[in-house]
C-alpha cells in the first residue's frame, strides 16, 4: 500500500493580481506515494471547484491503489486551491489584520494566484518538473495557467472538460448561485457558519449545469405514475444541496465561483489565441460529448490553438460530470495519447 502524506506549506505574504497582498498564507496538499523514488513520473492533479486535496476520495475510479494513477508506480500531488475550506487560506481563516475570519472580506483570488501560490510548493518539495500535470473542469483552469506562467514545468499537460475562459453561461450559472447565497440571511449578516440554506440552494442550482437533462432523464424517473408529490428530481435536488452543505462552506462557495468567473487565458496577453499558442507542451485535450457547462467546441479551441495538442471525446450520458465518472474511457485516452510518446503509466 501506498504511503499517503497531508502537509502545510507556508507562505509569508502572496501579491494578488487585484493588487491586495495575502499574508499568512497556507496551502494543504496531500502526496499519495513516493516522489523521491519516482521523480520522473509525478502526476499533479488540480482539483475541481469543491473537491479537497486528497484525489483518491474524489477521482476513486482514477487514484488509487490498481487504478489507472496507482501512486506505487505514479506519485500524485494535489494542493487545495486558495479560498477553499479544506485547508489552505479561505474565508474562514482569520484575518492576521484584524484577528477575526475574512468571511465575505476575503480577496479576490484568480487561477494566476493559485498557480504561484502552488509552483512555490512545487519547488519547496523538489519536484524540478512535473511528469504530468492533470485537470478536470476548473482544475483545466489552473493546469494551462500554470504552463502559461511557469513554462517547462511539465512533460504532459491534460486539460479534461475546460476552456480558455469562462463563457456568459459560465458567469450566469456563477452569479445565479451567488444571489441565492445572497439570498439567505444568515449569509448576508456575516453569521460565522452562515448561509447554509444559500448554500443548498446554489448546489441545486450547479447540479443543473453538471448534470443535464440527458442524465436527470435516466437517472430521477419515477417509477408510480400517479404521485403527486415528493418527485424523485425533487428529492435528489434537496439531497445534493444538504449534501454539498454538511461539507462545505458558503463564503468559500462565494469566493471560488468568484475565482471561476476571473478565468481568461487572454487577461494582459494580447488575446486567449496567443496565451495558447505559448503552450509549448505536449497535450490532451478531453471533451466530453454531452457535457452543457463546458460544451466540446470549447476544448476544440483549445486543441485547435495549443501547438503540440491532440484532442480526444468521449461519451457520457451524465454531462459535465462524466469527467468525474466515466473512468475507462478517460483511462483510455491518457494512455493511447502516452503511446505516441512510447509511454505508459
Amino acid at each position: 500500500m501506498y504511503a499517503a502524506i497531508e502537509g502545510n506549506f507556508r507562505i509569508d505574504t502572496l501579491p494578488l493580481e487585484c493588487g491586495q497582498i495575502l499574508k499568512q498564507v497556507n496551502i494543504r496538499y496531500h502526496i499519495l506515494g513516493d516522489i523521491g523514488r519516482n521523480a520522473d513520473k509525478v502526476v499533479w492533479i488540480c482539483h475541481a471547484f469543491t473537491a479537497n486535496s486528497n484525489p483518491a476520495e474524489w477521482w476513486p475510479g482514477i487514484v488509487g491503489e490498481g487504478k489507472y494513477f496507482d501512486p506505487d508506480k505514479t506519485p500524485v500531488v494535489c494542493a487545495n486551491i486558495l479560498g477553499s475550506c479544506y485547508g489552505s487560506t479561505g474565508p474562514k481563516s482569520v484575518n492576521p489584520e484584524t484577528n477575526q475570519p475574512y468571511l465575505r472580506n476575503f480577496p479576490l483570488v484568480t487561477f494566476r494566484d493559485v498557480v504561484r501560490a502552488h509552483n512555490l510548493l512545487r519547488i519547496h518539495l523538489g519536484i524540478n518538473r512535473i511528469w504530468m500535470l492533470i485537470g478536470g473542469s476548473v482544475g483545466g483552469y489552473q493546469a494551462m495557467e500554470w504552463e502559461c506562467m511557469f513554462p517547462g514545468t511539465t512533460q504532459h499537460l491534460v486539460l479534461i472538460a475546460t476552456a480558455a475562459i469562462s463563457s456568459p453561461w459560465v458567469k450566469a450559472f456563477s452569479q445565479s448561485q451567488r444571489l441565492a447565497l445572497l439570498a439567505d440571511q444568515s449569509f448576508v449578516n456575516l453569521e460565522v457558519d452562515g448561509g447554509r440554506a444559500g448554500l443548498v440552494a446554489a448546489r441545486s442550482i450547479a447540479l443543473l449545469s453538471y448534470r443535464g437533462r440527458s442524465s436527470y432523464n435516466i437517472t430521477q424517473q419515477d417509477t408510480c405514475a400517479s404521485r403527486l408529490e415528493g418527485y424523485r428530481a425533487c428529492t435528489y435536488q434537496t439531497y445534493q444541496g444538504e449534501k454539498l452543505a454538511n461539507r462545505f462552506d458558503a463564503y468559500s462557495y462565494y469566493t471560488l465561483s468568484l475565482m471561476l468567473d476571473s478565468h481568461n487565458m487572454g487577461r494582459s496577453r494580447a488575446g486567449a489565441c496567443e496565451a495558447l499558442a505559448s503552450l509549448r507542451v505536449n497535450t490532451l485535450v478531453v471533451g466530453i460529448d454531452s457535457d452543457i457547462l463546458f460544451p466540446v467546441e470549447e476544448q476544440i479551441f483549445l486543441a485547435r490553438h495549443i501547438p503540440n495538442a491532440r484532442y480526444v471525446e468521449i461519451h457520457s450520458d451524465f454531462c459535465h460530470d462524466g469527467f468525474l465518472i466515466e473512468n475507462e474511457q478517460l483511462s483510455s485516452a491518457v494512455s493511447s495519447y502516452l503511446s505516441c510518446f512510447g509511454e505508459v503509466v
